[in-house]
């Protein structure tokens, strides 16, 4: 796959799904940023908290240097899909996203600092429960999406 440069757009949406699985995407691209000539924008898949990425690898018993490996070696998504298939249960799919979809701030490794992060998005959109629509809206008001 070829590198991406998250200063420039950010990653796909938390909802977006491959192979029936959410954030698969996303966490791609942001892997797709941290091939050589890639920019990661500050998208991060385990960092000083663990991002929402990073909850969904640990879910799968996926380490995050061997999913770049993957996806360095991928020419599609699909190969990504079939590389996971055959070292995931993807019968655990369903109840992985469901879990996901319900992850809320207090849930984050520290709180407060995901709190900080995001404060401005939280400002705008004080009504935001879960941390995928959070990522989301952050997405669209830093890049201006509508």
């Amino acid at each position: 796959m070829e590198p991406l440069d998250l200063r420039t757009k950010p990653p796909r949406s938390c909802h977006a799904e491959l192979d029936g699985l959410m954030l698969m995407p996303r966490t791609i691209d942001k892997l797709r940023s941290q091939l050589p000539g890639g920019e990661t924008g500050g998208y991060i898949i385990n960092g000083r908290i663990k991002g929402i990425s990073g909850y969904l690898l640990d879910r799968l018993g996926i380490a995050e240097y061997d999913l770049r490996d993957a996806v360095a070696a991928a020419t599609k998504d699909d190969d990504v899909a079939a590389w996971l298939r055959a070292r995931t249960d993807a019968s655990r799919y369903d109840a992985i996203n469901a879990t996901l979809r319900r992850v809320r701030p207090q849930h984050a490794e520290d709180e407060a600092f995901f709190r900080q992060e995001y404060a401005e998005t939280l400002e705008q959109q004080p009504g935001l429960e879960y941390i995928v629509d959070i990522v989301d809206a952050d997405d669209r008001r830093r890049f201006q999406l509508g």
